[in-house]
C-alpha cells in the first residue's frame, strides 16, 4: 500500500478524511431496499445491488456486507465499494444497521448492537433461499467485522456456501479495548467522543419507540437512562446505560465479553482475511496480538497489516488529491477473486480425478 505523499501516512488524517467525506467523487450504485421482519417485531432493512459484468470464474457469487458503526448501504465509502464490487461480477447485499437509516422508523425497541448477528443473519439466509445457486463472500467493516465473524463462529451452519471472509479495521474484543479507548493516545478518547455523540443523535432520533411508553420495551430501560444518555461522553457508558439492555446483560463486562468476535474465530474454517492498519487511531496495537496470533496458528487466516490506512482510510493517490477507489476497496475484491478461482480450480481437480482400481 503506497498512500498519498503529503498526508497519506498520517493515520488521524486519513480516519478524518473517511469520517467527513468517506470516499471522493463516490459513484451512485443502484439497488432494491428488501425489508424483514425479525422475530421480536423489529424490521431489518437490507439493499441489493445486482451485479454489471460476469464474474471471473462465470458463477454466481454474492457478497454480503456488513458495515461500521451507525453506517448502512448509503454512506459514500460502502457505496464505492459496491460499486467496484458489482464491475466485478458480484451481486452485493449490505445490511442497514437496525436504526441507522434517518427514513426508517423502529418497529420495535430495539437498536443495533455491537455483536448482535440476528439481522446479517437474516439478510444472509434470504440470499440463500432466494438464490439457491450462488455462494458468498462475507465482508465486515469496523464493528461489521466483529458482527460477521462472530456470526460465522457461532455456527458451523452458518459458514455453509461461505467461499472466504473478510474483515477490515476491527478490534476484536471489546473487553480489552475499553480500557484503551479512554486512554487520550493518539487522540483515541478524543474519538470516542465524537463516535458517542454521533451514537446519542441516533438513539435519540427513536426516543419515542426505545423510551416511551411501550409494553414490549426491556423492563430495565427507564427514564433514568435516559437522562445518563443526555450526559454520556463515552460509547462505554451509552452501552453500559442503554445498549446492553436490549439484550438482557446484567453488566457491561458480561455484555462486551459475550458479543465479542474473540471466543468465534478459532470457529471459523474458511478462508479468513483480517485486515488493519498499524496507524489506526481507533485501535490500539495490543489489540493486533489477537489476529497475529490466530495467523500463525491457523492455516485459513491471514493478517495484513499495512504501516498506514488510518481507520477505514486506504485512500490512494500520488501528490494531494485522493483517488475515488482505495486499495481497501481492491484487496478486499482481488482477495475475493482469488480465492473463487482457487476454489474453482479445485473443483475442476476433483471432477478430473480418476479412481485407480488396484492391483491383485
Amino acid at each position: 500500500y503506497i498512500p498519498p505523499l503529503i498526508w497519506g501516512k498520517s493515520g488521524h488524517i486519513q480516519t478524518a478524511l473517511y469520517g467527513k467525506m468517506g470516499r471522493v467523487r463516490s459513484p451512485h450504485p443502484y439497488g432494491l431496499r428488501k425489508y424483514l421482519t425479525m422475530p421480536d417485531g423489529a424490521t431489518a432493512t437490507f439493499d441489493l445491488f445486482e451485479p454489471q459484468s460476469e464474474h471471473c470464474i462465470g458463477e454466481d457469487v454474492t457478497m454480503v456486507i456488513c458495515p461500521g458503526i451507525a453506517n448502512h448501504s448509503e454512506k459514500q465509502y460502502i457505496r464505492t465499494f459496491v460499486d467496484y464490487a458489482q464491475k466485478n461480477g458480484y451481486r452485493c447485499a449490505v445490511l442497514n444497521h437496525l436504526g441507522a437509516l434517518p427514513n426508517i422508523e423502529l418497529t420495535s425497541p430495539r437498536m443495533f448492537t455491537y455483536g448482535c448477528t440476528w439481522e446479517f443473519g437474516a439478510m444472509v439466509n434470504y440470499i440463500k433461499k432466494t438464490y439457491p445457486q450462488t455462494q458468498l463472500v462475507v465482508v465486515g467493516f469496523s464493528l461489521g467485522g466483529n458482527i460477521v465473524c462472530k456470526y460465522l463462529g457461532e455456527s458451523q451452519a452458518n459458514q455453509e456456501r461461505v467461499l472466504c471472509c473478510v474483515s477490515v479495521c476491527q478490534g476484536y474484543s471489546a473487553l480489552r479495548a475499553q480500557e484503551t479507548f479512554m486512554q487520550w493516545d493518539q487522540c483515541r478518547r478524543f474519538y470516542n467522543f465524537l463516535m458517542a455523540d454521533n451514537m446519542k443523535k441516533i438513539i435519540l432520533s427513536h426516543r419515542q419507540v426505545l423510551f416511551g411508553d411501550n409494553m414490549k420495551k426491556p423492563q430495565s430501560l427507564s427514564d433514568a437512562d435516559l437522562s445518563k444518555l443526555y450526559t454520556a461522553t463515552s460509547l462505554m457508558q451509552i452501552d453500559d446505560n442503554v445498549m446492553r439492555k436490549f439484550h438482557g446483560y446484567s453488566s457491561l463486562k458480561e455484555y462486551y465479553e459475550e458479543e465479542s468476535c474473540l471466543h468465534y474465530l478459532h470457529r471459523i474454517y474458511v478462508p479468513l482475511l483480517l485486515v488493519n492498519a498499524a496507524d489506526d487511531p481507533l485501535v490500539h496495537e495490543s489489540l493486533l496480538s489477537i489476529p497475529r496470533a490466530l495467523s500463525e496458528k491457523r492455516e485459513n487466516v491471514m493478517h495484513v497489516l499495512p504501516l498506514h490506512g488510518g481507520h477505514l482510510g486506504f485512500f490512494e493517490g500520488s501528490v494531494l488529491f485522493p483517488e475515488p477507489l482505495t486499495w481497501m476497496d481492491k484487496l478486499v475484491v482481488q482477495y475475493a477473486n482469488a480465492i473463487c478461482q482457487w476454489e474453482k480450480t479445485k473443483s475442476h481437480c476433483s471432477d478430473t480425478e480418476q479412481p485407480v482400481s488396484g492391483q491383485e
